[in-house]
């Protein structure tokens, strides 16, 4: 009688997550045919709100940003977010399908978003509907509250930062990010820098005036040069690219102003702030930073998420791509299905085995805490 109980269960199991990835595909092909470039996604966050209302969970929204809240919720446990965005890139030249045309060919999704981050969207869904409505009668150690986020790729002030204010406090995130489904214990975070080189205007035939450009060379060899002391195990040197000069009007025109824009990677042992710090001690130009806030972050190997990661064969690594863990005030780590070099990329695709392999190690993931 017990084994046939044991196969009963079984069975219900795996019709269960068949149809976990039923829902999530149908999901998923919904979204891509809505476009939702950043700061355009007010469709796909009313599809996201209807969804998550026919599995019966309350909704919330504020702009673009759509959650749902552990209907069990109990103050006194933990709580873990799921999260992962709605917003995408806007399709490169280079596609050769219609991007917004959900195409399954051989076992694989075709579709703007469907890997960044479409396939995490829609499986952490599933997971959350899993553990909050059909495992509600049973234990649990957590909560859970999953977010859909706007305006990832362009760390916009309407995406995630304005949700994180009205959910309950979360203790730590997994953020559905395509990682191959291996943990980002670690992630670089961004800070844009505005350089400016002054000179004096004259005539270039003759001797005069003070070239911009030439005053802003020395500044540019530091730039490319410097080496950061600090190297992350995880996420390696700090690294900071040149990658915008601008200069000059004419060509008969000394240049009396050199701009140039730097592209900076902190790892997680240095703040925004320090590196900022360093840089205008060692230039002559003036330096003004476009903001501080997406600072590197990192999640202690001892964490219990981690370590069921490891319990389970998982191998965690450091991730050279900014998310919206840049903007978490609290342990996070990305995990997802798909793959990181697809991302932003022509004719983007996720595969069904990856979906389906996603939704069963999320679970287990969690069911093992």
């Amino acid at each position: 009688m017990g084994e046939f109980a044991y196969f009963c269960n079984m069975e219900q199991h795996i019709e269960l997550q068949e149809q976990y990835l039923r829902d999530a595909t149908d999901l998923l092909r919904r979204l891509i045919a809505t476009p939702s470039v950043s700061r355009s996604e007010s469709q796909a966050a009313t599809i996201m709100e209807a969804t998550i209302r026919s599995y019966g969970f309350e909704t919330h929204r504020e702009a673009n940003n759509v959650w749902a809240v552990d209907p069990l919720y109990d103050p006194a446990r933990p709580t873990f977010l799921l999260n992962a965005h709605l917003d995408t890139v806007k399709p490169v030249a280079t596609w050769t399908r219609d991007p917004y045309a959900p195409t399954l060919e051989d076992g694989t999704l075709y579709g703007l978003g469907s890997n960044d981050c479409g396939g995490g969207l829609v499986t952490l869904l599933q997971v959350f509907r899993h553990f909050c409505r059909e495992r509600a009668e049973r234990p649990r150690g957590f909560n859970l509250v999953y977010l859909a986020s706007a305006e990832e790729e362009v760390s916009g002030r309407d995406g995630i930062c304005r949700a994180l204010p009205l959910l309950p406090h979360v203790d730590t995130a997994i953020v559905g990010e395509p990682t191959g489904m291996q943990p980002a214990i670690a992630e670089k975070g961004l800070m844009v820098l505005d350089l400016v080189a002054h000179g004096k205007s004259g005539h270039a035939a003759r001797d005069e005036g003070q070239n911009a450009i030439y005053e802003a060379l020395d500044d540019m060899q530091w730039i490319r040069d410097y080496r950061f002391d600090r190297v992350s195990p995880l996420l390696g040197p700090v690294k900071m690219t040149l990658t915008v000069v601008n200069a000059g009007t004419q060509h008969n025109v000394v240049p009396d102003r050199c701009t140039m824009l730097v592209d900076v990677r902190p790892n997680e042992l240095y703040t925004n702030e320090e590196i900022y710090d360093i840089v205008c001690r060692n230039v002559r130009s003036e330096v003004r930073a476009h903001s501080f806030r997406l600072h590197a972050s990192h999640i202690d190997e001892g964490h219990p998420l981690v370590q069921r990661c490891l319990q389970l064969g998982l191998k965690p690594f450091g991730s050279p791509t900014l998310s919206d863990q840049a903007l978490m005030p609290f342990p996070s780590l990305k995990l997802g299905p798909g793959e990181s070099a697809r991302s932003h990329s022509a004719d983007e695709f996720i595969r069904i085995d990856e979906l389906a392999h996603a939704l069963d190690l999320y679970l287990s993931l969690l069911g093992g805490l």
